[in-house]
């Protein structure tokens, strides 16, 4: 029988500190890029995936995520009778875009731990895991590709992007043999492997379809540094036990939990945004020409 994914898990516990002062009472998912927080970039990434349910692994303080995909009658009926009916459509999209569940993680214990806690409610069936502040900027949504590699191979995919030499140090990194064109077979998982210890530069982002067999995994997983548990030592004794594929996916990540990513991201979705960009473009010329 084939394996249908229509659930998404989105982990958005984390405390944000890398961007603190300005995270200190909002969440680090509702940092805008452009025009929109973060986490709706993910959340519309998923639906244009076809992905049915998202369910959110939250923390106190995340409350915001939630109210921002929910119904909001007196900000609706405000633009209503002021006219603003653009608003208006955009702010009833954001609301009808998805059934939103919530799980709490009542304690930092890594995002292996927060995927754990998601197993009463997605059950055993296969499910997507997006990390709340990685963006993919791409024409074919990156969900929908690797959905389309685990339809072929039917067994957990991670995605995966070439990251320079010096910088394989700060990710996961796989190593496997190639088996279609840009899928990978996993022989190895390595989490920032230290210099000279591996040759491959495929870097782990934060992109998983996750057969159920994960659960049965994490269960086993001992935790690691900082009492933690990984994602990767679960998927570890996934690929010995079922196996394990890497796609090398198509389009732009952007890290949006580091501040040059961020950076990064706003610039890139500013310059494509159908009413901005070509404004935009036009100001970092001028920008540019004056430096």
């Amino acid at each position: 029988m084939k394996l249908e994914v229509t659930k998404a898990v989105v982990p958005v516990a984390g405390l944000g500190t890398r961007f603190l002062p300005a995270t200190k009472v909002i969440p680090k998912e509702m940092l805008t890029v452009v025009d929109r927080p973060t986490i709706q970039y993910i959340v519309e990434e998923v639906v244009a995936s076809g992905i049915k349910e998202i369910v959110l692994v939250t923390a106190s303080g995340k409350s915001a995520i939630e109210d921002h995909f929910d119904y909001s009658f007196e900000l609706e009926t405000f633009l209503a009778q002021k006219g603003k009916l653009d608003l208006l459509r955009e702010v009833r999209h954001i609301s009808r875009l998805i059934d939103v569940v919530s799980v709490r993680q009542k304690e930092p214990l890594g995002l292996g731990h927060a995927v754990k806690v998601t197993e009463p409610v997605v059950g055993d069936q296969p499910f997507v895991v997006v990390l709340g502040d990685d963006l993919v900027e791409s024409e074919v949504p990156c969900v929908y590709q690797m959905l389309q590699v685990f339809g072929r191979f039917e067994e957990s995919v991670v995605a995966v992007q070439r990251v320079p030499a010096e910088e394989t140090h700060r990710y996961g990194i796989v190593e496997g043999e190639e088996v279609a064109e840009g899928v990978f077979k996993v022989t190895r998982l390595i989490e920032k492997p230290a210099p000279g210890t591996t040759d491959s530069n495929l870097a782990i982002i934060g992109r998983y379809v996750l057969h159920p067999h994960i659960y049965s995994c994490l269960s086993r997983t001992l935790p690691g540094v900082g009492g933690e548990i990984q994602l990767t030592d679960a998927l570890e004794i996934m690929r010995r036990e079922r196996g394990l594929y890497a796609y090398v996916f198509q389009g732009n990540r952007y890290d949006a939990g580091d501040k040059f990513g961020y950076l990064q991201a706003t610039v890139n979705f500013a310059l494509d945004h159908p009413e901005l960009g070509a404004r935009f473009r036009e100001y970092l010329k001028e920008l540019l020409n004056d430096g």
